[in-house]
């Protein structure tokens, strides 16, 4: 039978800092290696799309090395899946959007600067926030409410001047269709981060660690079949090896740009649910938010992106809001020693 033992503090706090860490790597790095394999002579969105979630198979890693840990345990008592019917189908439902999401997200890094995109992403933390009220009855303290006005001012201070990065020879009609495309991103993104939440609280199983990495792989492998199904409409797995061979850091460089494409994304999409898991919807959109002038300050370094005062002054508001929030969580726990059921998640480990 299936031990479960209550996650502790400590334990909790130190699976939130990894979590924080994955994907800090995945959404650091995911939009920078995205527009290499454009801005070097990429072209096939939907096979963008399709690289943010095809690393998937990397998640049996841990869960096969968490299996083996149980079987030493519990003998052939011990179980290989957790996953239930209801939750798998939330969970497949749940890929099919992200999978919509990759291709907005991915048509928005094909035709806007990395600097643009990311301060639209960033708009993500609003709807994150207003879906979480609605789906999960998130609770806001005048510390969380500060960090999201914060943040979200940041990004609008990116605003003033995102007109100057626009790519040369580029219609503005390609221009804003990228931009509206990373809005519909953002705001998609942002209801699914909530959804994964409400789906954590309406299982009518335990949630484990285990069972998150496996509401993550269905996630991801229904995201990569739903761009599966768009690659083959668009002829992109014919066109590939053509691609390669004419992308301009040659086409080993090609292959090595789309493999870290899908580990690096993999790190977001792992990174988020975890954080999800270990505190809330909203930690999982202040921290994406909170890393954007980090993107930014990449991208100038790697893309030669125009770094203005506005992106200094983003990167100031932005870790204000960032150390608000956090300070406002470290004082409600001292208030709390015992979270209440409604405003915490059954938390569980498997031995």
């Amino acid at each position: 039978m299936e031990v479960e033992v209550q996650l502790s503090s400590n334990m909790r706090k130190a699976l939130l800092v990894l979590n924080c860490v994955i994907l800090s790597i995945g959404n650091c790095g995911g939009p920078l290696v995205m527009r290499l394999y454009f801005v070097r002579g990429g072209e096939r969105i939907w096979f963008s799309s399709w690289l943010e979630t095809a690393g998937w198979p990397l998640i049996l890693v841990p869960l096969i090395i968490t299996y083996m840990h149980r079987r030493t345990k519990q003998g052939s008592h011990a179980k290989l899946f957790f996953m239930k019917p209801p939750l798998f189908v939330a969970s497949a439902v749940i890929g099919v959007l992200t999978g919509l999401d990759d291709y907005f997200y991915a048509y928005g890094i094909a035709k806007l600067p990395v600097s643009t995109s990311a301060l639209i992403i960033a708009s993500q933390l609003a709807f994150t926030a207003a879906f979480a009220f609605l789906l999960v009855k998130q609770k806001f303290t005048s510390y969380s409410v500060n960090a999201i006005f914060l943040l979200s001012i940041g990004a609008g201070v990116l605003a003033l001047h995102s007109s100057s990065d626009r790519p040369a020879n580029e219609s503005n009609k390609e221009y804003y269709l990228g931009f509206f495309m990373t809005l519909a991103a953002a705001a998609l993104y942002g209801f699914i981060l909530p959804l994964v939440e409400l789906t954590y609280k309406k299982a009518k199983q335990a949630i484990t660690y285990s069972l998150v990495m496996e509401i993550q792989m269905v996630m991801c492998f229904f995201a990569t079949v739903f761009c599966t199904v768009g690659m083959l409409v668009n002829n992109d797995f014919q066109a590939i090896p053509k691609e390669a061979k004419e992308y301009e850091l040659g086409e080993a460089k090609y292959y090595l740009v789309v493999v870290w494409n899908g580990i690096i994304m993999q790190c977001f999409f792992l990174g988020a649910i975890g954080v999800i898991f270990c505190a809330s919807s909203l930690v999982a959109g202040i921290v994406i938010t909170v890393l954007l002038p980090v993107t930014e300050i990449l991208a100038v370094i790697f893309f030669d992106e125009k770094f203005q005062a506005e992106k200094g002054v983003s990167l100031a508001l932005s870790l204000w809001g960032f150390v608000s929030y956090f300070y406002g969580e470290m004082k409600d726990s001292k208030k709390k020693k015992n979270p209440t059921p409604e405003t915490e998640l059954p938390q569980t480990v498997n031995p």
